[in-house]
């Protein structure tokens, strides 16, 4: 039977959710990949393990991440159930509803009907009787907000969330669903948006709002889909993501388009005794409304050297002007 490490909270750092009362670890695990049925159970295991032993108290997921679809959280509740499930009251677990799921006119989108349906679902797959937090996914122009928001509304009311977030909405979406929230006095907390150095766009206006809100944002590919690793500092490697054809996510030449500027990035963070990747990680947390900043891993080595970024997270001004100029 697994056994968490009695020293696991003292080197995490854990930050407050906007004006919430809760706290999550600074970095946070994503099930995005590496948690589905093609991937070798024992691996995810051993990710979680660590993870958990090193202070990571919240495990993110979404009823569509595997492959396929609904797996990354089956796999994640027999984990959970053979492994944590003395620590339940230690975690912060998390899932979403919102893009393709299953067939027909509810399998997504933001009715009614979809959410609690999808919810319900990834309660059974988890084997879970409630969800930390639970967001939907991404906004839909068919649906009106204030059926979105009564929906997530019910689900705290019903006692299967504790905390409700919205995730890829714009500043514009955002700051128009909190006014139902507030009405409802729905524990409405977060916000889960896409941040990194080559992705910037939450800056002009949603992390103003979220902080004007009193809200937190915990953001998603702060690596830039590796782009901000070590893994393409000398060219393409045949194995990579970039290289695939099938991957909408990152290209060849995306790569090509920004390899000056991520050597330059990470000779910066030479200087400052890093990894590339653990300076970007460091990088998004400087602000103070980031409270958690998603990683991914499909080893354990990876998920060691993430954690290693918590060891340096201050910058001066003249490293942040030196990565405004270099990003430019």
């Amino acid at each position: 039977m697994y056994q968490a490490s009695e020293n696991r909270y003292e080197k995490m750092l854990y930050r407050r959710v906007g004006q919430s009362g809760l706290k999550l670890s600074a970095l946070s695990l994503g099930f995005w990949h590496n948690f589905g049925d093609v991937d070798d159970i024992a691996n995810q295991r051993a990710i979680m393990h660590h993870a958990f032993d090193s202070g990571i108290t919240h495990f993110d997921l979404a009823n569509n991440y595997g492959p396929p679809a609904g797996s990354a959280e089956s796999s994640f509740g027999r984990i959970i159930n053979e492994d944590f499930k003395a620590y339940r009251d230690e975690l912060i677990i998390s899932s979403k509803a919102g893009f393709s799921m299953w067939e027909g006119p509810y399998g997504k989108g933001g009715s009614k009907k979809s959410i609690i349906a999808s919810c319900n679902q990834s309660l059974e797959r988890m084997q879970l009787d409630y969800l930390d937090i639970f967001y939907h996914h991404c906004p839909d122009s068919e649906t009106i907000l204030e059926e979105t928001a009564h929906a997530l509304d019910l689900l705290v009311r019903q006692g299967k969330a504790l905390y409700i977030g919205i995730s890829n909405y714009s500043p514009e979406q955002t700051q128009a669903i909190t006014e139902y929230f507030k009405a409802w006095q729905t524990p409405f907390i977060i916000h889960q948006p896409q941040y990194n150095m080559f992705n910037r766009k939450i800056e002009t206006a949603l992390l103003d709002v979220l902080a004007q809100q009193g809200l937190g944002a915990i953001v998603f590919s702060p690596l830039a889909q590796g782009l901000l690793s070590n893994r393409y500092l000398n060219g393409i490697p045949k194995d990579s993501r970039a290289h695939r054809s099938d991957s909408p996510f990152l290209s060849e030449d995306q790569v090509d388009a920004t390899i000056a500027k991520i050597r330059q990035l990470n000779g910066l963070a030479q200087g400052r005794q890093q990894s590339l990747a653990q300076m970007a990680l460091a990088w998004n947390l400087r602000n103070p409304t980031v409270a958690s900043v998603l990683v991914g891993a499909s080893k354990v080595s990876q998920l060691e050297d993430n954690l290693k970024a918590l060891n340096n997270l201050e910058f001066t001004e003249v490293e942040l002007d030196l990565i405004n100029q270099i990003l430019k």
